[in-house]
C-alpha cells in the first residue's frame, strides 16, 4: 500500500510539472528527507531513487531549464573541493569496504548541493524548496508529535515509523532538525506566497511549531534541549516587542514544566552529572582519541576510522542515602569501536585537518553571507520585505544546526547542505536582482528647440 501511495505521488507531480524541470530537485528532496524506500516492503527499496532523481534534476536542468546569468557562488566551489577531498580520503581509507559505504550517500548529497543553487533563480523556487523540505521533514515530526503527546516517548523509544535509527529517523538528529526549521515556519506564516498565510495555515504552523517543540521531549534528548534555548534566544533578534516575546517565554516555559513526562526530566538531569552517563563519557574519550589519531594522521582517515578506537574512561556516580551521607563510586570502563558523536570531530577523524577547515569554512560563510543579508535588507524597498526575515530564518537554523552538530556526528546530512544550497541560491539570486536594479539603459538625448 505504501508504494503504491509514493508511486501515485511521483505520477501525480510529474503529470503536473513533467516541463518544468525544477520538479524533479523537489522530488530529490523528498526522497532524500523522508527516504520512503525505509518505509517500503517492495518496489522502491530495491530501485536506486534517490539516484534517478538526481540524473533526472540534472538533465532537467542542462536540456530545458533557463541558464541566462548562471552564477556559481564560492561557497559550491568549496563543497566540490570537499567533495573531491572525501574522494581521496575514501581512496585512502582505513576501512576501505566500509567507508564505500558511507561514500555511496555522501557525494550524493555534496554533489547535489553544489548543483542545486544553479537551479535557484527565482524567489518561487527558493520558497518551493524550503517549502518542500519543511514538510517533508514535517512528515516524520508531526507522527513523533502525536507519538510523544499519547506515550510521553523516551530515550531510544519513540518510534518514527521506522526501526532503522539513522538519518533523520534519529532522535538528536530529528530533535536538532525540528527545532531549526522553526523559524522557517515563522516565515512562511508572514512571509509565504504559495499558500497565502491565512488563518487555516497559520493554525497549521502554529501546531507544526508545537509539534516540533515536542520532538525533544518525546525523544528525550539533551541536544534537542539545547537547540530550544539557542533558537529562543536567536529570534530575540526579529522580535518587534522584546519584553512581551521573553515574558512570554518565560510563562510558557513556566507552563510546561509540569507537563514534561518523567522520563524527559530524568535525561534531562544528566546534563549536570554527565560523568554518571555512559554515553556522556565515552564520547569525552572518543573525541580525546580522535584528537591523539589526527596528530599522527593529519590527512584523516577516511570514512568509519573510528571503527579502530579503544578507549578507557571513568565513570562517576553519586549516591545520596539520604542521611546527609554521599557515596562516589568510581568504575574504570573499556570500549572500544565507539563513533564520533560529534560533526567537528567526525570530520577531523575522517577527513583530517584539510576536511574540517573546508568544512568549517563552509559553515561560517554561509552564516556571515545571510548575517550581509540581513544588515543589507534591514531597511528594506518596497516587494523586499521577505528578503532580510528569510536571510534571519536560514542563517538561525544553520546555527542551530552547528549547535546540534557537537553532540551528533552528522556533517553529512543531506537536509544541512539543501539548507545550504537555499542560502547560496537566495544570496546569487538578490546580487542579481541588484545589478537589474542598477543597471539603466541609457536614453538618446532630446533634439534641442531651435
Amino acid at each position: 500500500m505504501r508504494d503504491l501511495v509514493f508511486v501515485a505521488f511521483l505520477l501525480a507531480f510529474f503529470g503536473m510539472g513533467f516541463r518544468k524541470p525544477f520538479i524533479f530537485v523537489l522530488v530529490y528532496a523528498y526522497i532524500d528527507i523522508v527516504s520512503p524506500q525505509r518505509l517500503t516492503y517492495l518496489l522502491l527499496n530495491s530501485i536506486p531513487i534517490s539516484l534517478i532523481a538526481v540524473g533526472l534534476s540534472v538533465l532537467g536542468w542542462l536540456a530545458m531549464d533557463d541558464k541566462k546569468d548562471v552564477r556559481v557562488a564560492p561557497r559550491q566551489l568549496l563543497i566540490v573541493i570537499l567533495l573531491a577531498y572525501c574522494f581521496y580520503t575514501t581512496k585512502n581509507a582505513d576501512f576501505k569496504v566500509e567507508a564505500l559505504d558511507k561514500w555511496d550517500w555522501v557525494w550524493k548529497a555534496l554533489a547535489f548541493a553544489a548543483f542545486l543553487p544553479l537551479t535557484l533563480r527565482t524567489k518561487l523556487r527558493i520558497e518551493s524548496l524550503l517549502l518542500f523540505m519543511v514538510l517533508s521533514a514535517s512528515s516524520i515530526i508531526i507522527v513523533g508529535g502525536i507519538k510523544t503527546l499519547g506515550s510521553g516517548g523516551g530515550y531510544g523509544e519513540l518510534n518514527l515509523m521506522v526501526a532503522n535509527n539513522s538519518g533523520l529517523y534519529e532522535g538528536s538528529t530529528i530533535s536538532t532538525v525540528a527545532i531549526a526549521i522553526i523559524p522557517l515556519i515563522v516565515w512562511f506564516m508572514r512571509f509565504g506566497t504559495i499558500f497565502k498565510p491565512d488563518w487555516k495555515v497559520k493554525s497549521f504552523c502554529l501546531a507544526l511549531i508545537f509539534a516540533c517543540l515536542l520532538i525533544p521531549v518525546g525523544t528525550s534528548t539533551r541536544t534537542g534541549l539545547l537547540c530550544i534555548g539557542l533558537v529562543a534566544l536567536l529570534m530575540i533578534r526579529d522580535a518587534k516587542r522584546k519584553v512581551l516575546y521573553l515574558t512570554a517565554l518565560g510563562c510558557l516555559g513556566l507552563a510546561a514544566v509540569p507537563f514534561l513526562p518523567s522520563s524527559f526530566t530524568e535525561r534531562m538531569g544528566t546534563i549536570k552529572t554527565y560523568k554518571a552517563d555512559a554515553s556522556a563519557s565515552t564520547r569525552l574519550a572518543v573525541w580525546q582519541w580522535t584528537m591523539d589519531y589526527a596528530k599522527t594522521h593529519p590527512m584523516g582517515g577516511g570514512f568509519e576510522a573510528y571503527r579502530q578506537n579503544k578507549i578507557r574512561y571513568e565513570k562517576v556516580a553519586t549516591e545520596n542515602d539520604g542521611a546527609g551521607q554521599t557515596t562516589v563510586d568510581r568504575s574504570l570502563e573499556v570500549d572500544s569501536a565507539r563513533a564520533y558523536h560529534s560533526a567537528y570531530f567526525e570530520m577531523l577523524g575522517e577527513q583530517g585537518y584539510p576536511g574540517l577547515a573546508i568544512w568549517l569554512l563552509i559553515n561560517i560563510l554561509g552564516i556571515f553571507r545571510m548575517e550581509v543579508l540581513r544588515q543589507r535588507y534591514k531597511k528594506p524597498e518596497p516587494g523586499q520585505e521577505w528578503v532580510a526575515p528569510l536571510a534571519s530564518a536560514l542563517q538561525t537554523a544553520h546555527i542551530v544546526y552547528m549547535l546540534g552538530a557537537t553532540f551528533i556526528a552528522i556533517a553529512f546530512q543531506p537536509f544541512v547542505y539543501m539548507l545550504i544550497g537555499a542560502q547560496i541560491g537566495l544570496d546569487t539570486y538578490m546580487a542579481r536582482k541588484r545589478e537589474e536594479s542598477a543597471w539603466r539603459p541609457l536614453r538618446k538625448a532630446r533634439p534641442a528647440l531651435a
